[in-house]
């Protein structure tokens, strides 16, 4: 009789060791994903999930790691399961909806936020999913509210201030912006975009040497960042430092010698230096960069007029119509040029398409050089 009792004994221990085997499994995944070793957690949650194929917590965890991993449509799957188990589960909702916004679902994402709201209206993330995925909607006013909602809810970080911050600045309501700009810097003192940020926020506000003294620390914290550079090239050149934002516009390029817009803005710097040559070459890189972008074209035109070369200016403008045929001005100043090279006819064509387009200063040309 003992020795029969021992079999069902020796089952319970056995069966209690696997369960702890397995709640290990599941414990090391989950410190394995805090500690960003993605790739361990993912094998040690699938093996626990070949055993417990029903845990949502298992499931939702192994989402997460995958969508660390930039698997989305896998983290996607493994929400799923878990939401096929507890369809209240706010959590992997939330998780999916995050996935989701990685995908570019913004509106699916939308709907899974918008349950795991529902089933936790304390869920501070799923607010500021939300936010993001109605922010790639463009919906500002909707994102505004999830952004402050998930700032009430707390707790209150400089990622939280960020984001209301960058959704106040797409409202035009830079003011208030700088001010969540500048909650978010006293959280954390050492990130070089938010100085940024708020530098961008200063210069619409016209506020030009804040602006700079921002891009200045911006600068002094991630010096490899040509987009600051600019920035504060822009800046100068609305102060009227046009030597040291030529400099700005320069380190920029040194940086990033692949921004078609950067040739550009030192192109516009040049030419209001009268250094027409250098504006040419300059918007030329940016044409070779950019060939669809009608602003080049425009631009170098004008400083090939001044340069006399009214020719190159006229097949400039052509260039830029062809991309762009609605805009007034381009063939007002086509028209200008063509005057100025005694092709009255074609230019009084131009000048009148242009006051039919709408071209404020067409009627006064067509009057004066026009019968």
């Amino acid at each position: 009789m003992k020795k029969n009792l021992l079999v069902p004994t020796l089952l319970l221990v056995l069966s209690a060791a696997f369960s702890q085997g397995q709640d290990a499994l599941l414990e090391n995944g989950r410190k394995k994903f805090m500690a960003k070793d993605y790739a361990g957690a993912k094998t040690d949650l699938t093996k626990y999930l070949e055993v417990n194929p029903k845990n949502k917590i298992a499931l939702d965890l192994r989402g997460q790691v995958r969508a660390a991993l930039e698997d989305f449509y896998g983290a996607v799957s493994d929400y799923t399961v878990a939401l096929d188990i507890d369809s209240t589960f706010a959590d992997a909702l939330n998780h999916r909806g995050e996935a989701k916004t990685n995908l570019d679902d913004d509106e699916s994402a939308i709907i899974d936020l918008d349950k795991a709201i529902r089933f936790n209206p304390k869920l501070t993330d799923a607010y500021t999913n939300r936010g993001f995925a109605k922010y790639n909607l463009e919906d500002f006013q909707e994102a505004y509210f999830d952004f402050s909602k998930a700032l009430e809810l707390g707790p209150v970080d400089s990622d939280k201030y960020f984001n209301r911050a960058v959704i106040k600045a797409e409202l035009g309501e830079f003011v208030s912006a700088i001010d969540d700009y500048t909650k978010a810097i006293e959280l954390d003192k050492d990130d070089a975009g938010l100085y940024n940020r708020r530098g961008v926020a200063y210069y619409q506000t016209s506020n030009f040497d804040k602006a700079i003294t921002d891009y200045d620390v911006a600068i002094k914290l991630d010096p490899k960042d040509p987009i600051k550079f600019e920035n504060r090239a822009l800046a100068k050149s609305a102060k009227e430092d046009f030597k040291s934002a030529m400099e700005d516009y320069t380190k920029s390029i040194e940086l990033s010698s692949d921004d078609p817009e950067t040739y550009n803005l030192r192109g516009v710097l040049r030419n209001t230096l009268l250094e027409y040559d250098g504006a040419i070459a300059d918007y030329t890189k940016a044409i070779e960069l950019d060939n669809t972008n009608p602003t080049y074209f425009d631009n170098r035109a004008l400083s090939k007029t001044e340069k006399d070369d009214y020719a190159g200016a006229v097949e400039d403008y052509s260039s830029s119509i062809s991309l762009y045929p609605n805009d007034p001005e381009t063939y007002l100043q086509r028209g200008l040029v063509k005057l100025m090279m005694n092709n009255n006819y074609d230019g009084c064509l131009d000048l009148k398409h242009a006051d039919e387009l709408g071209a404020t200063e067409a009627k006064a040309a067509i009057k004066k050089s026009c019968k």
